[in-house]
Protein backbone atom coordinates (compact mmCIF):
# COMPACT_ATOMS: atom_id res chain seq x y z
CA UNK A 1 0.00 0.00 0.00
CA UNK A 2 1.46 3.70 -0.70
CA UNK A 3 -1.12 5.10 1.87
CA UNK A 4 1.00 6.16 4.88
CA UNK A 5 0.27 7.90 7.86
CA UNK A 6 1.28 11.76 8.36
CA UNK A 7 5.35 12.09 9.07
CA UNK A 8 6.21 12.58 12.20
CA UNK A 9 7.50 15.78 13.50
CA UNK A 10 10.94 17.16 11.48
CA UNK A 11 12.99 17.89 14.48
CA UNK A 12 12.43 19.17 17.87
CA UNK A 13 11.82 23.30 18.46
CA UNK A 14 14.56 23.09 20.64
CA UNK A 15 17.41 23.71 19.32
CA UNK A 16 16.32 26.28 16.81
CA UNK A 17 15.02 27.92 19.36
CA UNK A 18 17.79 27.92 21.12
CA UNK A 19 20.24 28.92 18.37
CA UNK A 20 17.41 32.07 17.73
CA UNK A 21 18.42 32.99 21.59
CA UNK A 22 21.89 32.35 20.46
CA UNK A 23 22.53 34.61 17.97
CA UNK A 24 20.51 37.18 19.10
CA UNK A 25 23.02 37.53 21.73
CA UNK A 26 25.98 37.40 20.21
CA UNK A 27 24.40 40.14 17.27
CA UNK A 28 22.85 42.31 20.16
CA UNK A 29 26.76 42.23 22.67
CA UNK A 30 28.63 43.30 19.38
CA UNK A 31 26.41 45.76 17.65
CA UNK A 32 25.06 47.43 20.85
CA UNK A 33 28.75 47.36 22.92
CA UNK A 34 30.98 45.92 20.85
CA UNK A 35 32.43 49.25 19.85
CA UNK A 36 34.24 51.89 22.57
CA UNK A 37 36.38 54.80 21.98
CA UNK A 38 38.81 55.99 24.29
CA UNK A 39 38.22 59.05 26.48
CA UNK A 40 40.59 61.35 24.63
CA UNK A 41 39.08 60.55 21.09
CA UNK A 42 35.65 60.73 19.53
CA UNK A 43 35.88 57.80 16.78
CA UNK A 44 35.01 54.07 17.72
CA UNK A 45 36.50 51.04 18.02
CA UNK A 46 35.77 47.57 17.53
CA UNK A 47 36.48 46.19 21.04
CA UNK A 48 37.95 43.42 19.95
CA UNK A 49 41.66 44.55 19.58
CA UNK A 50 40.04 47.43 17.35
CA UNK A 51 39.71 44.93 14.55
CA UNK A 52 36.83 46.35 12.49
CA UNK A 53 36.48 43.06 10.93
CA UNK A 54 35.92 40.42 14.13
CA UNK A 55 32.82 42.89 14.75
CA UNK A 56 31.54 42.59 11.28
CA UNK A 57 31.91 38.75 11.53
CA UNK A 58 30.03 38.73 14.89
CA UNK A 59 27.32 40.67 13.37
CA UNK A 60 27.14 38.94 9.96
CA UNK A 61 26.98 35.64 11.28
CA UNK A 62 24.54 36.30 14.54
CA UNK A 63 22.15 37.87 11.93
CA UNK A 64 22.30 35.36 9.15
CA UNK A 65 21.97 32.48 12.02
CA UNK A 66 18.86 34.02 13.27
CA UNK A 67 17.35 34.21 10.07
CA UNK A 68 18.76 30.55 9.29
CA UNK A 69 16.97 29.40 11.94
CA UNK A 70 13.34 31.21 11.10
CA UNK A 71 13.73 29.73 8.30
CA UNK A 72 14.45 25.91 9.60
CA UNK A 73 11.29 26.62 11.66
CA UNK A 74 9.27 27.16 8.83
CA UNK A 75 10.36 24.16 7.44
CA UNK A 76 9.66 22.18 10.60
CA UNK A 77 6.30 23.59 10.61
CA UNK A 78 5.54 22.57 6.29
CA UNK A 79 7.58 19.13 6.72
CA UNK A 80 4.63 16.89 7.58
CA UNK A 81 2.67 18.51 4.44
CA UNK A 82 5.72 17.50 2.30
CA UNK A 83 4.47 14.67 0.18
CA UNK A 84 7.32 13.54 -2.47
CA UNK A 85 10.07 11.46 -1.01
CA UNK A 86 12.81 13.27 -2.89
CA UNK A 87 11.59 16.82 -1.62
CA UNK A 88 11.82 14.75 2.15
CA UNK A 89 15.38 13.39 1.61
CA UNK A 90 16.44 17.12 0.22
CA UNK A 91 14.50 18.85 3.11
CA UNK A 92 16.53 16.38 5.62
CA UNK A 93 19.77 16.46 3.67
CA UNK A 94 19.83 20.11 3.85
CA UNK A 95 19.56 20.16 7.50
CA UNK A 96 22.37 18.15 7.96
CA UNK A 97 24.47 20.35 5.82
CA UNK A 98 23.53 23.69 6.55
CA UNK A 99 23.90 22.90 10.53
CA UNK A 100 26.86 21.30 10.24
CA UNK A 101 28.19 24.38 8.00
CA UNK A 102 27.22 26.45 11.37
CA UNK A 103 28.62 24.46 13.36
CA UNK A 104 32.01 25.03 11.98
CA UNK A 105 31.55 28.66 10.87
CA UNK A 106 30.94 29.17 15.01
CA UNK A 107 33.67 27.39 15.65
CA UNK A 108 35.81 29.61 13.45
CA UNK A 109 34.02 32.69 14.97
CA UNK A 110 34.61 31.95 18.62
CA UNK A 111 38.20 30.95 18.01
CA UNK A 112 38.35 34.65 16.06
CA UNK A 113 36.92 36.30 18.76
CA UNK A 114 38.64 35.11 21.74
CA UNK A 115 41.55 35.59 19.87
CA UNK A 116 40.88 38.89 19.26
CA UNK A 117 39.74 39.60 22.65
CA UNK A 118 42.72 38.17 24.01
CA UNK A 119 45.22 40.21 22.29
CA UNK A 120 42.79 43.67 23.46
CA UNK A 121 44.89 45.98 25.09
CA UNK A 122 42.81 46.69 28.11
CA UNK A 123 43.64 50.25 28.03
CA UNK A 124 41.16 50.99 25.10
CA UNK A 125 38.51 50.15 27.83
CA UNK A 126 40.13 51.24 30.82
CA UNK A 127 36.21 51.45 32.47
CA UNK A 128 35.89 48.31 31.83
CA UNK A 129 32.27 49.09 29.79
CA UNK A 130 32.34 46.90 27.52
CA UNK A 131 33.91 43.47 28.54
CA UNK A 132 31.13 41.63 29.62
CA UNK A 133 29.40 42.41 26.67
CA UNK A 134 32.52 40.86 24.77
CA UNK A 135 32.72 37.73 27.10
CA UNK A 136 28.75 36.95 26.60
CA UNK A 137 29.65 37.33 22.09
CA UNK A 138 32.65 34.70 22.86
CA UNK A 139 30.57 32.42 25.04
CA UNK A 140 27.39 32.50 23.25
CA UNK A 141 29.25 31.57 20.16
CA UNK A 142 31.45 28.70 22.20
CA UNK A 143 27.61 27.36 23.11
CA UNK A 144 26.56 27.73 18.79
CA UNK A 145 29.22 25.02 18.29
CA UNK A 146 27.66 22.17 19.76
CA UNK A 147 24.32 23.28 19.39
CA UNK A 148 24.53 23.65 15.35
CA UNK A 149 26.33 20.16 15.67
CA UNK A 150 24.04 18.51 17.97
CA UNK A 151 20.88 20.02 15.24
CA UNK A 152 23.23 18.45 12.62
CA UNK A 153 23.20 14.80 14.61
CA UNK A 154 19.30 15.36 14.81
CA UNK A 155 19.16 15.67 11.23
CA UNK A 156 21.56 12.33 10.27
CA UNK A 157 19.24 10.72 12.70
CA UNK A 158 16.54 11.71 11.26
CA UNK A 159 17.76 10.48 7.72
CA UNK A 160 19.06 7.37 9.47
CA UNK A 161 15.36 6.81 10.68
CA UNK A 162 13.64 7.63 7.61
CA UNK A 163 15.79 5.15 5.06
CA UNK A 164 14.97 2.26 7.30
CA UNK A 165 11.39 3.34 7.83
CA UNK A 166 8.41 4.13 5.03
CA UNK A 167 9.26 7.78 5.62
CA UNK A 168 11.80 8.06 2.33
CA UNK A 169 10.26 4.70 0.64
CA UNK A 170 6.62 5.10 0.11
CA UNK A 171 4.47 8.84 -1.31
CA UNK A 172 2.66 10.28 1.59
CA UNK A 173 -1.16 10.10 0.82
CA UNK A 174 -3.68 12.15 2.59
CA UNK A 175 -6.35 9.40 4.00
CA UNK A 176 -8.90 12.14 3.88
CA UNK A 177 -8.17 12.49 0.20
CA UNK A 178 -7.70 8.96 -0.78
CA UNK A 179 -10.98 7.99 0.53
CA UNK A 180 -12.48 10.68 -0.75
CA UNK A 181 -11.30 9.75 -4.15
CA UNK A 182 -12.50 6.24 -3.71
CA UNK A 183 -15.67 6.86 -3.44
CA UNK A 184 -17.24 6.48 -7.43
CA UNK A 185 -20.37 9.20 -8.31
CA UNK A 186 -23.43 7.82 -6.55
CA UNK A 187 -25.24 6.06 -8.64
CA UNK A 188 -29.53 5.34 -8.11
CA UNK A 189 -31.15 2.32 -7.49
CA UNK A 190 -32.21 1.34 -10.50
CA UNK A 191 -31.15 3.94 -12.36
CA UNK A 192 -31.14 2.42 -16.01
CA UNK A 193 -34.70 0.81 -15.30
CA UNK A 194 -36.08 3.96 -14.83
CA UNK A 195 -34.89 5.62 -17.84
CA UNK A 196 -36.95 2.71 -19.29
CA UNK A 197 -39.98 3.33 -18.22
CA UNK A 198 -43.03 5.44 -17.88
CA UNK A 199 -46.07 6.05 -15.25
CA UNK A 200 -49.30 4.54 -15.70
CA UNK A 201 -52.03 6.05 -13.18
CA UNK A 202 -53.31 3.08 -12.89
CA UNK A 203 -50.65 0.84 -12.52
CA UNK A 204 -47.68 2.67 -11.28
CA UNK A 205 -44.45 2.25 -13.84
CA UNK A 206 -44.28 0.20 -15.98
CA UNK A 207 -41.20 -0.81 -18.23
CA UNK A 208 -41.44 -0.11 -21.69
CA UNK A 209 -38.91 -1.46 -24.30
CA UNK A 210 -37.91 0.07 -27.40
Amino acid sequence: SREMASPPPFKSFFFPLSLQLFSIVIFGCIANEGYINRPNEVQEYCIFNQNQNACNYGVFMGSMAFLCCVAFLALDVYFPQISSVKDRKKAVLTDIGVSAFWSFMWFVGFCFLANQWQATDQQDDPLRERGDAARAAITFSFFSIFTWAAQAFLGFQRYKLGSDSALFSQEYTDPSQDAAAGSGPYTSFGGDDLENSVFDGNAGYQRQDY
